[in-house]
């Protein structure tokens, strides 16, 4: 398809949640899944914005009228969560963070910081509002079809977690309420589909590339604006994964250019993108009139002094090339290492290379758990200290898998059970099991060798050793 052609344009919105305590208050970031220690119901009405209007998209949602419930925790919510107290003063790390964004961003930070309320009356917030902050805008990214401009860099409260919805109520998780959120969204010049992926891969590592960013499922989440000539900006939510985005953005380019053809108008809305690729309607596209300032919440003057302070983050990109480069190792194993927080130098132990630890550390921990479905989860530092430890003074390396899992079975290490074999027994032994098995090839040999001396022995030491004797 000619995306030119048809007058494309489209733009993204990132959210990013942060890690460590919730916007306006100091309960943690945990999201819990667990029994509520008690509930609160609540119907909510929606009020008009600074212009004097009440937003469409909260009409629609006040009209539905449903009940919502809400699932509280002692321990991750307190009465800012369920709005009976003031909000108190803006986290200071989330805000170091949103200022960290922006200047990777190449976005320009506004000089004063004030919070808004949005009104949200479909019960994801028990104040029937959101309240979001410009930090900073007219930034840009280098991609391979060209710069995309960043329109804004924003920092918000998360909303809380449906747990069920029904026609007449709907029912919440409220411990995800306040997390502090970073809404980051660009310009329409995104060029197709495939364009669209590559755009939220590049923001998605710039946020990895910062500390305090929360990592895991349903931390992020991206929602695309598309239109086409003779049609209407649709916003599309709900991705499941990045290599959905395409999918989804064709098959609306598709819906719509069809309704085109049956000259049907085509009414901005928001659409909920589905599994399969498709979409449905969510609801109408909210405007501007859902917006009034927040009265509860001061100004944040950034001065000179604030932004000399924030340090640049090193690029994720960049961070890997330079473990690559300073261990000797591939770029794989370098993101895992970065991405894992792994400080390799307290592992490196003598006559073990950085990639065989690395490997060790990562790829055999989740060899642990696939093929022999133990959890590796339980694994601490010292245990792995211990093997490396055994390993460098003459345990086979590959001995390593099976020293992890017996920690994980019995909780220590037996480790006379891995001592090594000397190498005139070895040969002797191999000498014997290649004159019992003459017709034998040799990976017939190399398997009688290793069932003998199983995690006592190193197999390339044996491959060579059958070889020479052959």
């Amino acid at each position: 398809m000619d995306y030119q052609k048809i007058g494309f344009k489209c733009g993204l919105e990132i959210h990013q949640q942060l890690e460590g305590k919730k916007l306006f208050c100091s309960c943690p970031t945990l999201i819990k899944d667990d029994e509520p220690d008690f509930i609160i119901k609540r119907r909510l009405r929606a009020s008009a914005g600074e212009s004097g209007d009440i937003d469409i998209a909260a009409k629609y949602e006040q009209k539905i009228g449903k009940e919502f419930i809400y699932n509280i925790y002692n321990d991750s919510n307190c009465l800012v969560c369920v709005d009976e107290e003031p909000p108190h003063d803006v986290n200071s790390d989330a805000l170091k963070i949103a200022l960290e964004v922006s200047m990777l961003l190449n976005a320009k930070i506004v000089d004063e910081i004030h919070f808004m309320r949005k009104v949200v009356i479909d019960g994801s917030n028990t104040s029937a509002f959101q309240r979001t902050a410009l930090i900073s805008r007219d930034g840009y990214i280098e991609t391979s079809k060209g710069r995309v401009k960043i329109m804004t860099v924003c920092l918000e409260e998360e909303a809380a977690k449906i747990i069920e919805k029904k026609d007449t109520y709907v029912k919440y998780n409220l411990s995800r309420l306040g997390i502090p959120l970073l809404e980051i969204a660009t310009d329409a010049s995104i060029k197709d589909p495939e364009h669209a992926k590559e755009v939220a891969e590049k923001i998605g590592m710039i946020l990895r590339s910062l500390n305090g960013i929360k990592r895991g499922i349903g931390t992020i989440r991206q929602d695309v604006n598309v239109s086409i000539d003779k049609g209407a900006r649709i916003e599309l939510k709900g991705f499941q994964e990045l290599k959905s985005i395409p999918l989804v953005i064709k098959n609306e380019v598709e819906r719509q250019l069809k309704l085109i053809e049956k000259e049907e108008k085509i009414k901005q809305e928001v659409r909920n993108a589905k599994p399969d690729g498709t979409s449905e309607f969510l609801r109408p596209m909210p405007g501007a009139e859902r917006m009034y300032p927040e009265t509860d919440t001061t100004s944040i003057e950034i001065t000179k002094n604030i932004l000399s302070k924030i340090k640049v983050p090193e690029l994720l990109t960049e961070k890997i090339m330079n473990i690559e480069k300073k261990y000797n190792i591939s770029s794989e194993i370098a993101r895992e290492v970065i991405e894992k927080n792994i400080n390799l130098d307290k592992f490196l132990i003598k006559n073990l290379d950085a990639d065989y630890v690395a490997r060790v550390l990562i790829d055999i921990p989740k060899e642990i758990k696939s093929r022999l479905n133990l959890n590796s989860d339980k694994l601490t530092e010292k245990d792995f200290l211990q093997v490396l430890s055994e390993i460098s003074n003459g345990s086979p390396k590959q001995a390593a898998i099976d020293m992890l899992s017996d920690i994980i079975k019995n909780g220590k290490l037996d480790v006379n059970k891995y001592k090594g074999v000397s190498d005139i027994k070895l040969e002797q032994d191999i000498k014997d099991i290649i004159e019992n098995n003459k017709k034998a090839p040799l990976n017939a040999i190399i398997g009688e060798v290793m069932k003998k001396y199983r995690g006592k022995v190193d197999g390339k030491k044996v491959v060579d050793l059958i070889k020479k004797l052959s």
